[in-house]
């Protein structure tokens, strides 16, 4: 595909783009359970405007841009405020949970090298709930993963069993506030009293619902609840850094994440310097070199617009539309909400029918819903599929009526489908390929046997996922990996 010879007018490429978004999901309807977070249409253009005058500033070098800077520190700030930072803590702005999560793995393992040299074969501890965001990390930093079983029922890692893994080779700890699959929260002061006693760092993955959760707690508070969110942030003295997306529940543009520090020695080891080349010095706090003051400006404008009481607003409304979601979704029969979720995201399944056929059903009446695969421990213990909402759009607020009744809907057709599981010769042979590296064309006749075929845009899926969702929730998770990855290959290719 050939640049064009000649510049379009703008005009022209604007309604071009428009074009594009047709096959995307229009979460403006607010019928979408996942992805974008959405305050309102106010604070949203206000993010926008922000955003787009900081557009083209960059945020690389704190001397030529020092406006940059000031935004970053008060952000950090609010962030600090919020979540009982000490006086002495800092922070860095990232562009997600993601790149939050790798500096707190990456300043976890370089203390180490500076603290402990016994250590060779640095690990972390962390749930098998936790964030995939993790097992990055663990990829990009040489950094091995000790993965705990979680409680079958509650879906929270128990103190104990996050103890037993502890060795000499732990460089970090690592849980969730709340974790994203279930929306439960794990032990964090129980936990954080073991890393402060034998001296580990700690880290909360509180992305996506940490800048929340305080404003969930003074609600329950204000209802005369006993039964409240517990500690989770630096407010429990084991915390040594935490991370909280601002373009989650903070509504602010994507993307949006800060990543706080107990302390500055912590902070210093999560950064990267070089000076060593022929070029300028290089000092990056966090992944990214260049990175726009878009988002700076953005979180930090929505953050301020909305304030304290918008906040209290926005979260109470959720609150209360959760409320009757649970409420909802656990008078219909069959279903079961997983675990005892901390704020406005959870997970359901079934034991009587397929429940990737009800996410195929509510797509049908026009939501979307959030599969997730079933996954085994690394004991065998074995965690449903399930799916996912996350109650995240203003819009969605006055639709939870038509939800749940579309649901009861789709429950009743999900009765009546077949079983799409794989058959017992076809489970046997994707058991005995676990391990095995596929080539170009058992890959390709892996994506047509689940029905992924060649349409005019690239890799083209059918309508109805369960029958893929089955089949890939069958299949170890090392080949689920790969069959993945080579469908995401088929769809990004070049245009030609």
């Amino acid at each position: 595909m050939a640049l064009p010879s000649q510049g379009k007018d703008k005009d022209t490429l604007l309604a071009e783009l428009q074009t594009y978004k047709g096959r995307d999901v229009n979460w403006q309807e607010g019928r979408t359970f996942a992805y974008v977070y959405d305050p309102g249409a106010e604070a949203m253009a206000v993010g926008k405007a922000a955003f787009s005058s900081f557009l083209t500033e960059n945020a690389l070098d704190p001397t030529v841009y020092p406006s940059l800077m000031r935004l970053e520190n008060e952000i950090v700030g609010f962030c600090a405020s919020h979540l009982n930072l000490p006086d002495d803590g800092v922070g860095t702005f990232t562009s997600g949970g993601t790149e939050s999560i790798l500096l707190a793995v990456k300043s976890a393992r370089d203390f180490a090298r500076q603290t402990r040299p016994e250590v060779t074969r640095p690990n972390m501890v962390l749930p098998v709930t936790a964030h995939a965001a993790f097992h990055k990390a663990s990829s990009y930093f040489d950094v091995e993963l000790v993965l705990v079983e979680v409680d079958p029922v509650s879906f929270a890692v128990t103190p104990e069993a996050m103890a037993a893994a502890i060795d000499e080779q732990t460089v970090l700890v690592v849980a969730s506030s709340p974790g994203y699959a279930h929306g439960v929260m794990d032990p964090i002061a129980a936990i954080g009293a073991i890393c402060e006693t034998r001296s580990l760092p700690f880290h909360v993955d509180a992305c996506v619902g940490g800048w929340m959760l305080p404003f969930w707690r003074r609600l329950q508070l204000a209802d005369g609840m006993t039964d409240v969110i517990d500690a989770f942030d630096f407010e429990v003295k084991g915390v040594t850094s935490l991370s909280v997306d601002l373009h989650k529940y903070g509504f602010c543009p994507k993307g949006a994440s800060v990543v706080l520090f107990r302390n500055k020695t912590l902070r210093n080891a999560a950064g990267f310097a070089c000076s060593d080349w022929a070029g300028y010095t290089v000092v990056n706090p966090s992944v990214q070199s260049s990175k726009s003051g878009g988002p700076l400006a953005g979180a930090w404008s929505v953050m301020r617009f909305l304030g304290d009481e918008g906040y209290m607003a926005i979260t109470d409304r959720l609150r209360q539309a959760t409320l009757a979601l649970l409420e909802g979704i656990s008078a219909i029969d069959g279903l079961e909400i997983m675990g005892q979720p901390a704020m406005c995201m959870f997970a359901f399944t079934s034991t009587e029918f397929d429940v990737f056929h009800v996410a195929d059903e509510m797509s049908a009446r026009g939501w979307y819903v959030q599969p997730q695969l079933g996954h085994t421990g690394p004991t065998g213990q074995r965690y449903a599929g399930n799916v996912h909402l996350s109650l995240n759009s203003w819009g969605t607020l006055d639709r939870v009526t038509p939800f749940l009744a579309d649901l009861q809907d789709a429950v009743q057709a999900a009765r009546t489908l077949p079983d799409v599981r794989p058959n017992a010769e076809m489970g046997q042979m994707l058991q005995a390929m676990a391990g095995q590296t596929l080539s170009g064309d058992e890959l390709m006749g892996m994506l047509g046997l689940m029905g992924v075929g060649a349409g005019e845009q690239g890799a083209e899926l059918p309508e109805r996922m369960a029958p893929i969702n089955r089949i890939l929730d069958a299949m170890p998770a090392k080949m689920n990996e790969a069959v993945l990855s080579g469908f995401m290959g088929e769809l990004y290719a070049p245009a030609r």
